[in-house]
């Protein structure tokens, strides 16, 4: 086994043993506190640009299977672990996680203190950090820029439809996981992925009955050029946004957004629903958020709180058909409490259509 290290911005230096590709990589440190589905989130797209500290100490029991990733493609640029198992114990495990990360190109490092990692970036918040052979690196590599542009990086490049009898949606690839469109499909809607910087005429060409944009990597401000765009869709779509899309949303309507110290990742974040003070449990994924004090409230509703920070959680349009969420309704990995989110949004196309629904509560 080849010795490995976690360098970090701040100064601290962590010992291991190298693991997946054998390179050296340079990304932003974050963690995650879910305790299981480690393969939906490592192939979840809004990690590109980072390295994803694992906070639960076993990793890699039940392998990886031909059924759980949410993309096809590892984007973030490394994986951190205490303890990553060698001989996993599940029927349907093709491959090892070090196996899969060798054939992905993503470095690694087990035998880390996570704990200790963890509680570095609680404290001093997320950072660069280098997987290095080598504890010292060149005061130059700091100076090193973190990857930009990421959404262009993760999103579809041309339309893909899957059939559908129900409502037809377009579905805006920031970096979309794939449980987003299983919800979708399972509930009968035809759905057609479409690139991210997708125009107003070209959707209209498409003739959606609804639009969803998803979640995606990185701070929302990368897309500045396109709000006027997505404020002129969303004013004439019915539309779901949620994390990342969220955060446009509200920006395309005059809202700011701001960067978390070291922001909400895992499977048991508390929202509370601000109309019934009911709280669920949530997955999340982001570093940024939709800030309090920005929104016009003669245009927008908070909807729902984190109870743990008083974050924004949840807007809907006082007059327009437009709902957000910054948590992810689809889970995977995660508690499935607010997937009912969906059928909402599927209800009220119906109910704008025509078509006879009921109307969908908690």
């Amino acid at each position: 086994m080849k010795k490995g290290y976690l360098l970090l911005e701040s100064g601290e230096v962590y010992s291991g043993v190298r693991v997946g590709k054998q390179d050296a990589v340079l990304g932003e440190i974050v963690f995650n506190t879910s305790m299981t589905g480690y393969q939906e989130i490592m192939t979840d797209p809004s990690y590109a640009g980072q390295i994803m500290t694992f906070c639960y100490p076993l990793i890699g029991n039940y392998g990886i299977n031909p059924n759980d990733s949410e993309n096809k493609t590892i984007h973030m640029k490394g994986a951190i672990f205490s303890n990553l198992c060698s001989v996993p114990s599940h029927y349907q495990s093709i491959e090892t996680v070090d196996e899969w990360l060798k054939q992905s190109g993503v470095p690694g490092l087990a035998g880390i203190d996570t704990r200790a990692v963890v509680k570095k970036v609680r404290q001093s918040g997320t950072m660069k950090a280098i997987i290095s052979d080598t504890p010292e690196v060149p005061d130059s590599a700091w100076n090193r820029p973190l990857p930009r542009n990421l959404i262009s990086r993760v999103s579809t490049k041309k339309l893909k439809v899957y059939e559908g009898k129900g409502p037809h949606i377009a579905l805006f690839d920031y970096g979309y996981k794939k449980s987003m469109l299983t919800s979708l499909i399972d509930m009968g809607c035809k759905v057609t992925v479409v690139p991210y910087n997708t125009s107003f005429e070209t959707l209209a060409s498409l003739d959606p009955d609804g639009v969803l944009l998803s979640n995606g990597p990185g701070d929302p401000m990368q897309l500045s050029s396109l709000f006027g765009e997505l404020k002129k869709i969303t004013s004439s779509y019915p539309t779901l946004g949620i994390c990342l899309g969220h955060q446009l949303v509200a920006s395309a309507y005059g809202a700011k957004t701001g960067k978390l110290l070291f922001g909400h990742r895992g499977a048991n974040h508390p929202v509370k629903e601000t109309a019934t003070g009911k709280v669920w449990m949530t997955s999340q994924n982001h570093s940024y958020v939709v800030t309090k004090e920005s929104i016009n409230k003669d245009i927008f509703t908070v909807t729902y709180l984190n109870v743990n920070d008083g974050s924004v959680e949840g807007l809907k349009h006082n007059s327009l058909p437009i709902e957000t969420v910054q948590y992810h309704p689809e889970a995977h990995p995660g508690p499935c409490d607010t997937h009912p989110v969906f059928k909402r949004f599927i209800d009220t196309i119906k109910e704008i259509k025509g078509e006879a629904t009921h109307a969908v509560t908690y």
